[in-house]
């Protein structure tokens, strides 16, 4: 898949779900239940347990079903191989300047963590296709709606502070798409092997962003 179709597979889709996962098995099973609910936008950050290994095989098994992508990126070294792993996107929560070259020379889908504007214009000008805003508990839409001011052209993607009985805010403000974590698929309800509910909440999640987006 090309970048170009990511980004645009980013922007149909709205959703991210971002999984730190306890385990590689319960990561894999919460992607599935995801998966079943409908949320087609998989976001396996390195703070799981064997990450590239989770990314590798939940490629093989859904491949360009779903647009997959690997998180919390704080090495340039991990741009490469989360490309290797079959990552289609990379993000990461912060905005430092090798890392953010390292990950836009992938070739993947780039989206670097800023939460100033000087961050937000800086993460844009390295490369970064979409600019996550981040921790987006701390802002709100309102400070999106703020940035869209002076950076209309920037694409901007919450995530942390992103639920479902927000998220029609977050669209509003102007924002791409958003990420969600625990909100969308909480680790506890992996551990209680809850797959049914975790999938409940994926569509209920889904819909709400289908309709936000009207």
């Amino acid at each position: 898949m090309k970048k170009q179709d990511v980004l645009q597979k980013v922007k149909e889709l709205g959703l991210l779900a971002v999984l730190r996962g306890p385990s590689p098995e319960l990561t894999i099973q919460m992607v599935d239940a995801l998966v079943a609910g409908g949320v087609l936008g998989i976001e396996i950050t390195y703070s799981t347990p064997d990450a590239e290994r989770v990314v590798a095989e939940v490629d093989r098994k859904y491949g360009d079903s779903i647009l997959l992508g690997m998180g919390t990126l704080t090495e340039p070294a991990q741009a490469q191989r989360a490309k290797a792993a079959g990552a289609k996107f990379l993000v990461s929560p912060v905005c430092e300047s090798e890392l953010v070259k390292a990950m836009a020379a992938s070739g993947l889908a780039v989206m670097a963590g800023a939460l100033t504007p000087s961050e937000v214009l800086h993460a844009y000008r390295l490369g970064s296709d979409v600019v996550k805003i981040f921790p987006g508990s701390l802002t709100g839409p309102s400070y999106v709606k703020a940035l869209k001011g002076p950076f209309p052209d920037i694409p901007l993607m919450p995530t942390g502070g992103v639920s479902a009985a927000n998220v029609a805010e977050w669209f509003a403000a102007g924002v791409v798409a958003v990420g969600a974590g625990s909100e969308l698929c909480p680790p506890a309800l992996a551990k209680e092997g809850k797959w049914d509910e975790i999938s409940r909440k994926a569509a209920e999640f889904v819909d709400v962003v289908r309709r936000a987006r009207g």
